[in-house]
């Protein structure tokens, strides 16, 4: 009997990609989202991948009682929680409302699979580890103080996840992943950002496309080779790849233990200023771009020790990123009609 996940937050960037690897891995999936950060072209795109329609519930997950509603509606086996804000400047202009909505929608889902027996995988990020003190960070490098409100709230699901495996016998898994970037080989779902993109590849995409007039790297004065930050860039389907190899630990009883974080990157660090001209080069274009002041909350250097997740979850991130670069752009040129 096949099992059936929960993915919320399912119609987004991240959600579409893993709904398509869970379902093609044999995995019944029902989408849940609110639809304020998309519209339904990703869950069409979804749809259109696996030639057959899923289950969207359009709700909040900081409605309690719609919860609530879900769960008595579905029995899931596992749940992956993506029903967040996301971007770290955002963040610090609106703090609030990132506290309410990252916090309030987690602690509604911890509270259904408590009831109902659910495992729960969540959506952390390499934004925990803060300004890190050596890299590449491992699962056992000190969380530093956050960043941004953005990256604290994922410090502090983090801790609720944790608590609730202690204090009622559930079983949780956080994947800390670094960059996702890049599209689906089909072209059929992307990242999709409403208004100016915070992401860096949908804003050199818009870009090329002549959608933004110039690209803005933030920081050029930066301690690290070129001047511009580094981080571990990760293609999206290698992302989604790795929440199936989680969700199939849970389910099938092979934790370790009740509470597990695994880091999801690729290990290799690569600068602001290299991705843009690898995009240049991979897709022979001239991007228009100059160097801005830095911005409020990026840290300078990150990357990912991936090796505990190949060694416990059997997934490694294969796909290049000029590979990755290039789907992006297929991407976006699939949604200019061109």
């Amino acid at each position: 009997m096949s099992k059936t996940v929960l993915v919320s937050g399912g119609a987004g960037f991240i959600g579409s990609h893993v709904t398509v690897e869970l379902s093609q891995a044999g995995y019944d999936v029902v989408i849940a989202d609110n639809m304020s950060n998309c519209d339904e072209t990703n869950y069409k795109g979804v749809c259109a991948i696996l030639g057959k329609t899923l289950p969207l519930i359009k709700m909040d997950f900081c409605d309690e009682a719609a919860v609530k509603a879900l769960f008595a509606k579905y029995r899931f086996d596992a749940l992956i929680h993506f029903a967040a804000f996301k971007a770290v400047g955002e963040s610090v202009a609106e703090p609030l409302m990132y506290y309410k909505n990252n916090l309030d929608s987690f602690l509604n889902i911890l509270q259904a699979a408590r009831e109902h027996g659910t495992n729960v995988l969540f959506s952390s990020s390499a934004t925990v580890y803060g300004e890190p003190d050596e890299t590449p960070v491992t699962e056992q490098s000190p969380r530093k103080p956050a960043t941004s409100p953005y990256g604290n709230t994922k410090q502090m699901c983090e801790d609720f996840l944790r608590d609730c495996v202690a204090a009622y016998g559930m079983h949780g898994i956080a994947l800390c992943y670094f960059n996702p970037i890049g599209a689906h080989p089909s072209a059929l779902i992307g990242e999709l950002p409403r208004g100016v993109p915070n992401n860096l590849v949908p804003f050199i995409t818009q870009t090329a496309i002549g959608k933004r007039e110039c690209l803005s790297i933030f920081g050029n004065d930066y301690p690290t080779p070129d001047g511009t930050c580094l981080r571990d860039y990760i293609d999206i389907v290698d992302l989604a790849k790795a929440h199936v190899c989680a969700v199939t630990r849970m389910v099938e009883g092979k934790m370790d233990e009740p509470y597990e974080i695994f880091n999801i990157g690729t290990g290799r660090p690569v600068s602001v200023l290299e991705l843009v001209n690898s995009f240049q080069k991979v897709n022979a274009l001239k991007l228009n771009y100059r160097f801005a002041p830095r911005r409020e909350g990026d840290v300078t250097a990150v990357w990912a020790d991936p090796s505990l997740a190949e060694k416990k979850l059997g997934w490694k991130a294969t796909r290049t990123v000029e590979e990755t670069l290039a789907s992006a752009w297929a991407w976006e040129k699939r949604l200019a009609g061109k």
